[in-house]
């Protein structure tokens, strides 16, 4: 098993904590690598770290226009910014 399937195990499995420490790590040694930002914002997401959540999605996109983090990004701006004004005023 590699890092990057270690590290999706892990996510899957709602251990983010570990995931976003080995991470860190991968992305020290590697930090022109899209994917591991994209994984890290999904181990912050998962981890209701959605400031360092985005952030990472950014730093993937800006690394690779193609990445899958671009949708992640849009997706998870759309969920932030649902306002539904029924609930504040009912």
């Amino acid at each position: 098993m590699t890092d990057i399937d270690k590290i999706k195990a892990l996510i899957d499995a709602n251990d983010t904590s570990e995931a976003i420490v080995l991470l860190d790590g991968l992305i020290d040694a590697c930090p022109d690598c899209d994917e591991l930002y994209f994984l890290r914002g999904n181990a912050y997401r998962k981890h209701n770290d959605w400031k360092h959540a985005m952030s990472d999605y950014c730093k993937a996109a800006e690394l690779n226009p193609d990445s899958p983090a671009v949708a992640a990004y849009r997706a998870a701006s759309r969920i932030l910014d649902f306002y539904n004004k029924d609930l504040y005023n009912p």
